[in-house]
């Protein structure tokens, strides 16, 4: 079925959502910056992105989620009797407990915002004006987060009118393969999940198929090493977590062996390329075709690795890397796009490409 989604601000990758919260941040260093409201489908990594900035940056993130809150207490404390400087018994209100108190910098991600009832929604306004409610106030560098599902869909979501809008920026999140696999590089998803991702990136706007539920399952058949002897419950896993198409695409991805493709780590920290080459050139031709989709993604996987570290790469991989760039399997086009990618990131270690002979007239005839 087919929605007509409504959401707000310029449609961008993660990536681009990342720059824009960062930009967010180096302005709440000087004054309040403006709320950002990032819109997007389920399951594609919104707040797994304002997390990660977060813990990158090491900063304080206090997470909440307004949909839970049945009563404005839950959002602008209870009310406690208290005397004053003139003797008087008067009512305050007790901040809640996971109102920030530590000045900044931080974030308050108020995720799914939009589910919340309408009256915890009208009491959210003050917050987003003036980084302030009744009995509490956000510290100085804090910005203000929120996640919010489209309306106009099969979402269970409340419409915002024009006053809750116009207090926060929009911007609306798309899934981007590469920029997805660049984060699960980093997070340690199984390697083999990461593969799949990448030879079958079309599968991932279904229904109950997301980044959010690949991960699910990713995490559930890592224990396994050999995936073909577990294919009943592989089978039964993703059946628990995504489409149809999904699992009978990563059933036939395993019953031809695409799930031993070698890891990043693997073949730059093997012992020597030219070990490891005949394993590799087996998996990357059918008969005497090449597999470009499987080199693609082995390009993809090695320099999202590389340039997802922050310690160059140690001289046998260097040695590795050089190689593989190399390596006769790989065309011409693949070859100078890995090699570009790595040499504009103008690390010393990626720049010293430019000395390998054939690396370095590769690179130079096409600036």
């Amino acid at each position: 079925m087919t929605f007509q989604y409504l959401t707000y601000g310029a449609s961008v990758s993660a990536d681009s959502v990342k720059h824009l919260l960062e930009h967010q941040l180096e302005q709440a260093r000087h004054a309040r910056p403006t709320p950002v409201c990032i819109w997007g489908l389920h399951g594609i990594g919104k707040t797994e992105l304002v997390r990660g900035l977060a813990a990158e940056r090491n900063m304080e993130l206090i997470y909440i989620a307004p949909a839970q809150f049945e009563e404005m207490g839950d959002l602008v404390g209870m009310p406690v009797l208290e005397t004053d400087g003139e003797g008087r018994t008067v009512t305050r209100f007790a901040p809640p407990a996971w109102a920030p108190t530590h000045e900044g910098p931080g974030i308050l991600l108020l995720d799914d915002f939009n589910r919340a009832d309408d009256r915890i929604l009208r009491g959210l306004m003050q917050l987003l004006q003036y980084y302030a409610l009744v009995s509490w106030a956000l510290p100085p560098k804090w910005l203000i987060v929120l996640t919010a599902n489209p309306d106009g869909g099969d979402y269970s979501v409340t419409a915002l009118d024009d006053a809750m809008l116009t207090r926060m920026l929009h911007v609306s999140m798309t899934f981007d393969v590469h920029a997805w696999a660049r984060w699960a590089e980093q997070a340690g998803v199984d390697t083999r999940g990461i593969h799949f991702v990448l030879a079958y990136p079309e599968l991932l706007n279904g229904r109950r198929t997301t980044p959010r539920s690949l991960v699910q399952f990713f995490n559930a058949m890592a224990p396994f090493e050999r995936l073909e002897d577990h294919l009943p419950v592989l089978k039964m896993l993703g059946e628990a977590t995504l489409d149809t198409e999904t699992v009978e695409a990563f059933l036939q991805f395993v019953h031809l062996k695409l799930d031993r493709l070698p890891g990043p780590a693997d073949i730059l920290g093997a012992e020597s390329f030219d070990l490891l080459e005949p394993r590799l050139r087996r998996l990357v031709r059918d008969g005497e075709t090449q597999r470009m989709d499987m080199l693609s993604i082995l390009v993809s996987r090695i320099n999202n690795y590389l340039l997802g570290r922050k310690a160059p790469p140690a001289e046998g991989e260097m040695r590795n890397l050089e190689k593989f760039i190399l390596w006769e399997e790989l065309p011409n086009d693949l070859r100078l796009a890995m090699a570009q990618e790595l040499a504009r990131t103008q690390r010393p270690e990626y720049l010293a490409l430019y000395r390998v002979p054939e690396i370095g007239r590769l690179l130079l005839e096409k600036m």
